[in-house]
């Protein structure tokens, strides 16, 4: 871009205009739009109980068949900088809520297809933008007045138990969603505080194993580690363990600076092994005297060590992540030793038992540590005929936990099934009639947006979804009941209150909040400058 002064003499404003390729106006938040509802198209067929699988091939040739949206959108390659805010939207529905990750894809998705409707009129942007911010507020409002409050408690977790299953119900292992839902509220209950109405997650750890079928998972009331004792005739179960807990390994201290180690004669080859034996010797004396019967090592030892502590009878576990013994530490009340030392009857950790699980026909083998007296840490063990399968019941069971811990934070709920979307849908169309000016065609496209939801649940179960969105919106206008919604599962009854199919409300308020904010973002870019060839 070139000016010139006032003497006629030529500037350059900004440089290598040439090779910019630029977009303004109407025409860049068009291109925009297009691109974010190519992402948003893509998720719509997932919706709901009967959405359909998405299959992801990785570069590695990784296959990954899922229905969650935050997992489809983190696999896949996107490119164009607006179809990467969706999938940051995903990720922030994910982190925040842990549900209803495709549901705030597909309706900003919506608000864009009905911005750029009214964009072909000549509204200008930022009056869209400021109509659907108060559409939004309505919504939310109105969510509020709709929703209701059910009893969760520790003596009562049946509502939680309702929940984990309706999120459950569109996922790939629905088909054991009664077994899982069990699962998943019994974790969530086991580490829950009260008094704070928190839910600690970092107690809750989850574990697969190839083998098996789905309905084998159980929770295991305690820590389950993919490892085995390192001798194979050291003891397969142990009774009241007292672990030590090592961050060192056990073998001889290397020096750090260059050495040189002359050995001329056998009896310094022998003097040399005999040092070593003693430096072994010396270590597990250590553990033995500090009253341990067990020891967990964070490294690794040869073979020599381990005949060793096999010959001592103390069983030993070795090569434990470091985020495993810190959960082990927690759990067991014991401390992680870095020295031999330090070790102390006052820092070794204490539980119940330590038993091996077999599997099968294979040798694969796996430790668990149960009965801890100073935690209530469980794990999640997950079985499943293949990789894909394990992988799977773990984003569904972690998004069944997120749920439940939402409820025992704010016990609010709302009604699925497209009911909620529906019931602000007509709310936000009423408060449009009243408004004069341009912004109450933003309202109105907001309304229409709303109804995307229940759309895409008839036409993903192979429903009418013209004529049973419709209907369901007659109901609800006759009989003045909020919870009609789509019979996705065909039971022959559209009250979704007596299909107990609910969803918590902080959940359906974030979502609508969430949607809302980057389609504002998205409208109220008017230009865009990128290298010519991207």
């Amino acid at each position: 871009m070139i000016a010139v002064d006032e003497y006629g003499r030529p500037f350059v404003i900004v440089k290598e205009q040439d090779q910019q390729k630029r977009l303004k106006g109407i025409e860049a938040a068009k291109s925009n739009i297009l691109a974010a509802r190519t992402i948003s198209n893509l998720l719509r067929t997932s919706l709901g109980p009967k959405g359909m699988d998405k299959m992801i091939v990785s570069p590695d040739g990784d296959v990954t068949v899922t229905n969650d949206g935050a997992t489809i959108l983190d696999n896949l390659d996107v490119d164009h900088q607006i179809a990467k805010l969706l999938v940051q939207l995903s990720k922030a529905q994910d982190d925040e809520i842990g549900d209803g990750t495709t549901g705030v894809v597909v309706l900003a998705g919506s608000l864009l297809e009905e911005a750029d409707k009214l964009l072909s009129k000549g509204i200008h942007p930022i009056r869209l933008a400021q109509g659907f911010e108060k559409a939004c507020d309505i919504a939310i409002a109105h969510l509020g007045s709709i929703s209701d409050v059910v009893p969760v408690s520790k003596e009562d977790p049946s509502n939680l138990y309702k929940t984990a299953k309706t999120t459950l119900s569109s996922k790939i292992i629905n088909r054991y969603k009664d077994h899982m839902a069990k699962i998943s509220v019994d974790a969530v209950l086991s580490v829950c505080n009260w008094e704070r109405k928190d839910v600690n997650f970092d107690l809750i750890k989850m574990e697969g194993k190839v083998g098996g079928r789905l309905e084998d998972t159980r929770l295991v009331k305690g820590i389950v580690i993919d490892k085995e004792f390192s001798h194979p005739q050291m003891p397969k179960e142990i009774k009241d363990a007292r672990i030590a807990i090592l961050s060192c390994p056990f073998e001889p201290p290397k020096p750090k600076n260059k050495y040189t180690l002359g050995i001329e004669t056998a009896a310094d080859y022998v003097k040399l092994y005999q040092q070593e034996q003693r430096y072994f010797s010396d270590m597990v004396d250590r553990v033995v005297q500090s009253g341990a019967n067990v020891a967990f090592c964070q490294w690794g030892f040869d073979d020599e060590a381990n005949h060793l502590l096999l010959q001592r009878k103390l069983p030993a576990v070795r090569w434990i992540g470091g985020v495993e013994m810190e959960l082990i530490a927690i759990a067991t009340g014991g401390r992680i030793v870095p020295r031999f030392e330090d070790l102390d009857p006052n820092k070794l950790g204490k539980c119940g038992s330590i038993s091996t699980l077999e599997f099968g026909t294979t040798k694969d083998r796996m430790l668990v540590i149960e009965e801890c007296p100073h935690s209530n840490a469980v794990t999640i063990f997950v079985r499943g005929g293949n990789r894909m399968v394990v992988e799977e019941a773990k984003r569904s069971i972690h998004d069944a936990i997120c749920v439940a811990r939402n409820l025992i934070r704010d016990n609010r709920i709302v009604y699925g099934g497209g009911s909620a979307e529906l019931a602000c849908s007509r709310v936000v169309r009423e408060a449009a009639n009243k408004v004069t000016g341009q912004e109450q065609y933003a309202l109105r496209g907001f309304a229409n947006a709303l109804e995307a939801i229940p759309l895409a649940l008839a036409e993903n179960s192979g429903l009418s979804p013209i004529e049973h969105v419709a209907e369901a919106r007659k109901t609800q206008i006759e009989t003045g009941n909020p919870h009609i919604g789509v019979d996705c599962m065909c039971k022959g009854n559209a009250d979704m209150r007596k299909q107990q199919v609910f969803e918590t409300l902080i959940g359906k308020q974030q979502s609508f909040l969430l949607a809302t904010q980057v389609v504002k973002m998205i409208l109220k870019i008017d230009d865009v400058m990128q290298p010519a060839g991207f």
